[in-house]
């Protein structure tokens, strides 16, 4: 489901928007800011109504890595690429291929201002495809020496982010016995169910897939149609998909403690941080949530040690216990302070002129 969402200010260093020589179809890399370095985002592929929704995630997805990279300590600036399909369209194995040199040439043109990987609807094997055309790509298939699917990256340090929204919301960090609601079960949310499946939780889950009930049943899991999973009584709600869908009606029905979850652009408003606090829910925010498998891309692109890589996607809890703290302490709201942090690092390395 592709939800409404209001655009960013455009505030971008430079956005490239492309009709694809081969595949004929919307290809968008969005530069957001380069200020803390070259810029880092995936590639999304997915359906839009018009190619002005296509252009208008692109700006929003690439605003919010600025954050993310910031907020995740990175030497990275943010930007993201969308390859946008019509409705109805299904792309045999010819025409991908074609759209993800297409894609390789659209990050080529920025001069390795921005950095490419895989996103919502590509690869690792697509950004093998898209390397055939540019250098500035990460995350090849490991069967090639690249550091390969960011997918468990991402999904510990959701992890991570899950145990101190709980402890923060309930007093403790025990999983078991613990209701949690997952929306989206894709690579991540399908990661994180199944850890903490083996952790003793009450699962409730959904998906637009209704082939995912397969994994549900195998985990004991309740299913939930995708409408009505914020209904479903839980400690932390998890929302694993597409953005936008904390809409002021779903908040307001939202049957949760707490908002944890990997999905970019959860708030369809930004108001809506205000609307969860009003209720007492806790929000854990996205953009320091899901920032593992940035983080795991970044630095392994940068030959570091493994090890060290770990602590820091497992540091993510605590990064994010902080800003609860910071959030309390100024009587603001997480999101408040999340960007807060992000802020004074992008601040800091305004100092220094953006490589544009």
């Amino acid at each position: 489901m592709t939800h409404a969402l209001p655009l960013p200010d455009f505030t971008h260093e430079r956005v490239e928007v492309i009709t694809g020589r081969r595949s004929g179809l919307f290809i968008a890399a969005a530069l957001h800011s380069s200020v803390l370095g070259p810029a880092l985002g995936g590639a999304r592929v997915w359906t839009y109504p018009h190619w002005s929704d296509a252009l208008g995630d692109a700006l929003r997805l690439s605003a919010a890595m600025t954050l993310k990279n910031a907020a995740a300590g990175l030497d990275a600036g943010g930007g993201k690429a969308v390859i946008g399909l019509p409705p109805g369209t299904v792309l045999d194995a010819e025409r991908r291929r074609a759209a993800f040199l297409d894609l390789g040439d659209a990050v080529e043109s920025l001069g390795g201002l921005y950095r490419t990987a895989e996103d919502v609807g590509s690869t690792t094997d697509d950004m093998l495809t898209v390397s055939e055309r540019t250098a500035h790509v990460v995350g090849l298939p490991d069967r090639v020496g690249g550091s390969g699917e960011p997918a468990g990256p991402t999904s510990i340090g959701v992890h991570a982010s899950l145990l101190a929204t709980l402890e923060r919301a309930t007093g403790s960090r025990e999983v078991a016995g613990r209701r949690v609601t997952i929306a989206g079960l894709g690579q991540v949310g399908s990661r994180l169910a199944v850890q903490l499946a083996a952790e003793g939780a009450e699962l409730t889950v959904t998906d637009v897939n209704p082939a995912k009930r397969e994994l549900a049943t195998s985990l004991g899991a309740t299913w939930i149609e995708p409408a009505e999973a914020h209904l479903a009584s839980a400690d932390v709600f998890v929302p694993a998909g597409i953005g936008g869908v904390l809409t002021d009606e779903v908040i307001d029905a939202l049957d949760a403690q707490a908002v944890c979850g990997p999905a970019n652009n959860p708030l369809a408003h930004r108001s809506g941080a205000d609307r969860l606090a009003a209720r007492g829910i806790l929000y854990a925010p996205d953009f320091v949530v899901n920032a593992g498998g940035v983080i795991y891309l970044d630095l392994a692109a940068k030959q570091r040690d493994r090890s060290e890589i770990a602590t820091r996607v497992e540091g993510i809890g605590d990064v994010l216990r902080c800003i609860f703290d910071e959030a309390d302490a100024r009587g603001v709201t997480p999101l408040a302070a999340a960007e807060s942090l992000a802020a004074e690092r992008l601040a800091a390395g305004a100092a220094r002129d953006a490589l544009v």
